[in-house]
């Protein structure tokens, strides 16, 4: 007579897989296995209430509200670099008549433009291409007042924009 042997891992993981089918099995036909309304309610942790934000444009009109892409003249890089992609707003404040440029940029809302306009800021076509012009400015986005080359770009015909500058 010859003795059969038998791996016992083999058995094991016979015995694994019988064990899982026979859950499932039996899970497969009973009420409430699936997600179900337990009735728990959960509290926030934090109750946060409604802040008002200010923007700093309430008291200026818009002027020019366009969307566009901004970039500006890295001197020490020697090459243009994209500052944001957003609306760019000419705004007039209500008392002193003052225009400024405001450009946020569009999901974050992060400020990548904010300058006076003012009568010595000369504004130029960039290379013969009517949607986009290059000027210079004292800009104040990064929190500090900086001198900045400017190129804007629209996605169509960007003479609304020097109009309004």
């Amino acid at each position: 007579m010859a003795s059969k042997t038998e791996d016992p891992t083999s058995l094991t993981v016979a015995a694994q897989k019988k064990e899982v089918e026979e859950e499932e099995s039996a899970t497969a036909g009973a009420p409430g296995t699936e997600d179900e309304d337990t009735g728990a309610q959960v509290a926030p942790i934090i109750k946060l209430q409604e802040v008002a934000v200010a923007t700093g444009e309430e008291n200026e009109d818009v002027l020019l509200d366009l969307k566009a892409k901004l970039y500006r003249f890295d001197r020490e890089g020697n090459q243009w670099k994209e500052r944001g992609v957003g609306t760019v707003k000419l705004l007039k404040h209500k008392e002193t008549g003052k225009v400024r440029l405001v450009m946020r940029q569009s999901k974050t809302l992060k400020i990548c433009a904010n300058h006076l306009v003012l009568p010595s800021i000369s504004l130029q076509e960039h290379h013969g291409n009517d949607k986009s012009c290059v000027w210079h400015a004292a800009d104040f986005a990064d929190g500090e007042l900086k001198e900045e080359t400017f190129a804007i770009r629209f996605a169509s015909v960007g003479g609304k924009f020097s109009g309004g500058f």
